[in-house]
Order: structure tokens, then C-alpha cells, then sequence
């Protein structure tokens, strides 16, 4: 399984729990099932459920063809979602914990933007994935999983038509 979220959950407890969490009514929720590999995208509203920014807040898709469409369906259902909710930016976080991008393992203070523009990918990390879905790398936060083990910020405009849009 591939996991975008620090390092999963540390019990079966936890994990349901945090799906609990996303059926919140301020909350989307997107779960497959499939004959040993449930997958589940959970997005939280980043200031209010109107937001101007949606937030994913745990990914997790089977790793081959069948859980990439799966990963490109949600992604574009959650884009509907939240335009009709109002938002204007979806953004999320793709950890590096486990050293599939340069950024894992390295100082990136002072000159974090210098490690940023040199990012490269080296072992499928989904960030790649989500660049050809229309997502930018708006930041890290350096150590956020431990050190040397970054947060990859990205974010997407959701809205379209003239600026500005949403309001």
C-alpha cells in the first residue's frame, strides 16, 4: 500500500477512528474496497466547511494501474466537491518518510527553496502524481515527520473563470 500521510497509523484503532473522523459532516470521504487493499481519501475543510481551501488529510491507494485510476477519479470527485462548496484552492501534504525525494535526509535550512526547485523524485513518491494532476509545490516544512523528513506542501486552483473567483 501506498501511504502520502506520515508513516500510517499506529493501531487498527487509530486508523478507524480517523476515518470516523472524516464522515463528519464539514468532512469528504472516499473509500474502496477491494479484496485485500482498502483504499480511503479523507479531506477536511481548511478554515470553515464553505472553505476557500480544501485540505486532504490522509491518502492511502493500492500501488499499479487499477489504484492510479483510482487515486485520479477521487482526485477529480473531490475537486468537484469542493468547487461546488466554494473553494478556490485545494491544497495537500505529501510526507517524505521513508526517503523517495532528495529532500529526505537533508538540511534544507537555511535556503529551504534552493532544495525545493531541485526536488527529484527517486523512489515514486506521489508528488510526481500529483504535479500531472494540476498540482504545484507551494513548500515543505522541513523535519515536520522528524528530522530530515519532511512535508511536501502542494495546492491546485479548484476554481475557474476569471480572478477573482470564489468569492
Amino acid at each position: 500500500m501506498e501511504e502520502a500521510g506520515p508513516d500510517g497509523w499506529p493501531t487498527v484503532d487509530a486508523a478507524l477512528a480517523e476515518v470516523r473522523k472524516s464522515l463528519q459532516p464539514d468532512r469528504l470521504s472516499r473509500i474502496a474496497c477491494e479484496p485485500g487493499a482498502p483504499s480511503w481519501a479523507g479531506l477536511a475543510p481548511y478554515h470553515t466547511i464553505v472553505a476557500a481551501c480544501g485540505n486532504f488529510t490522509r491518502w492511502s491507494c493500492v500501488q499499479g494501474g487499477r489504484g492510479r485510476v483510482l487515486a485520479v477519479r477521487w482526485c477529480e470527485d473531490i475537486e468537484r466537491q469542493v468547487q461546488a462548496r466554494g473553494a478556490v484552492t485545494l491544497q495537500l501534504g505529501a510526507d517524505d518518510t521513508d526517503g523517495r525525494t532528495t529532500l529526505f535526509g537533508a538540511d534544507l535550512y537555511p535556503d529551504v527553496w534552493a532544495h525545493v526547485t531541485a526536488i527529484r523524485n527517486l523512489g515514486r513518491h506521489p508528488y510526481e502524481f500529483y504535479q500531472k494532476l494540476g498540482f504545484v509545490i507551494t513548500g515543505v516544512v522541513p523535519d515536520a515527520n522528524g528530522l530530515g523528513k519532511p512535508d511536501i506542501l502542494m495546492a491546485k486552483r479548484v476554481c475557474h473563470g476569471p480572478l477573482p473567483c470564489g468569492a
